[in-house]
């Protein structure tokens, strides 16, 4: 009955830290995200406290964007 509990255990947390062990974007998954939702000439890409931020056109416009540690895109006004 130990042993069991012992294995579950071990096993419970290596599971957990291979969910847990979160990465950054590289710069290339950055500039893949940002083309994929529409930006052209990804450029000043700098890893800040809020994510990392670009400059990009869209629609003829320069915007500036953050991209937060899931991906997401969000222009900044």
């Amino acid at each position: 009955m130990r042993t069991k509990v012992i294995f579950h255990t071990i096993l419970f947390l290596a599971i957990a830290s291979g969910l847990s062990s979160a990465r950054a974007l590289t710069q290339e998954e950055v500039v893949a995200r940002i083309q994929a939702a529409g930006y052209t000439l990804a450029s000043d890409i700098k890893s800040t406290a809020e994510g990392t931020t670009a400059k990009a056109v869209k629609d003829g416009k320069d915007v500036r964007l953050v991209v937060d540690s899931a991906g997401q895109i969000k222009e900044q006004k």
